[in-house]
């Protein structure tokens, strides 16, 4: 047991309990240490039992999990990975939660929970496994209502900062963590930034939140990519959810590709693919950005970037969620600029900025 990830499981679900319970307890680096049924029950075992990583329903009896894991997070702030529902209503408090500071979180079936979690039992495990190592931060202040009305206020201005270079594209990749690291990125750049196009590993039905979350907060104009979308500045795509999303050319045009082919290094939406694309399509006038993930999704073809002329930038590993996928960038040698996540829009704005007009598109 000293050496096992310990896990307290948290739903008011007795069948969700006890399946999580066997799946984790099947593994030889991982035990579940307790299962509660609400909250105020979960709250005692933490503090009698001292778990490495929570899994945490959201919608629970006695105190709504949002509720706890802001508690959490601003008084012993460890490790969550949340169990959600593939709703709309469920990926928008699970956009709120990785906001709070979860770590991750599993979409479970609304039907099927049985079949679907034991489905799912691989991608569970892997989550437990990262969230065990991740740089966990405490939440500052704002409890649940507070990070809710952040996410419901306001849109920001759209009007255009001072003039940068449209003639490039911004390529960004994240996974673990990535949903606040990529808010944090674009929500600085203006209105007239360059067209930027992201994969983050997402399943679907998360990624339409997702994008409308981050279009509420930025001046650029944020969606989820489709199929056929001329690559526009000013706008930002979100490759969907078990899609895959890449670059090509229709004439002068870029435009994306959405596509529902075979996952690649596991993942669907993969960064290799965007990656690739950029490098062969876009080549120089491409900006790569490698943020906070697990694995080594996206590296050697972000070293295909760099080779083709694209200018890369990789979050530092004490910013990182997860040091994973910026880790195997940096060791592929892709990375010119490894940088802090909150330096990283700062120094893409100074290079935009001081990038001629006159660049032209490669043929």
């Amino acid at each position: 047991m000293a050496n096992k990830i310990k896990v307290v499981v948290v739903d008011d679900s007795a069948l969700v309990r006890s399946l999580l319970t066997e799946i984790i307890n099947r593994q030889n680096d991982m035990a579940c240490i307790g299962a509660a049924a609400d909250p105020l029950v979960a709250r005692e075992m933490i503090r009698e039992l001292n778990p490495d990583v929570i899994t945490l329903d959201v919608e629970m009896p006695r105190m709504d999990g949002l509720e706890f894991l802001s508690r959490l997070m601003r008084l012993r702030p460890m490790p969550v990975v949340m169990v959600s529902t593939l709703t709309e209503q469920g990926a928008e408090i699970t956009l709120r939660a990785l906001e709070m500071g979860a770590v991750d979180f599993v979409a479970k079936p609304r039907i099927g929970v049985s079949s679907g979690l034991q489905e799912l039992a691989g991608d569970i495990v892997d989550k437990i496994r990262v969230a065990a190592s991740a740089h966990v931060k405490r939440l500052p202040s704002a409890p649940a209502a507070g990070a809710a009305a952040a996410s419901s206020a306001p849109q920001a201005p759209r009007a255009a900062l001072p003039r940068v270079s449209t003639e490039k594209i911004i390529c960004i990749g994240a996974s673990t963590g990535g949903t606040e690291a990529i808010r944090e990125v674009l929500v600085p750049l203006p209105a007239d930034s360059p067209a930027i196009v992201i994969t983050q590993h997402m399943p679907p039905g998360f990624t339409t939140s997702f994008a409308h979350r981050l279009d509420t907060l930025c001046r650029i104009r944020v969606q989820e990519a489709r199929d056929g979308d001329r690559i526009l500045p000013g706008h930002a795509y979100i490759a969907p959810g078990g899609h895959h999303l890449r670059i090509d050319r229709n004439g002068s045009n870029y435009v994306a590709v959405v596509e529902d082919t075979e996952p690649v290094n596991r993942h669907r939406p993969s960064v290799e693919v965007l990656f690739k694309s950029a490098a062969r399509v876009i080549g120089p006038n491409a900006l790569g950005i490698m943020l906070t993930g697990m694995g080594a999704d996206g590296a050697a073809a972000m070293r295909e970037m760099k080779d083709a002329g694209s200018y890369n930038y990789v979050q530092d590993e004490a910013s990182c969620v997860v040091f994973g996928m910026p880790r195997m960038a940096i060791q592929h040698g892709a990375a010119h600029e490894v940088l802090p996540l909150s330096q990283i829009a700062p120094a893409l704005l100074a290079r935009l900025a001081a990038t001629p007009s006159g660049v032209r598109h490669r043929i």
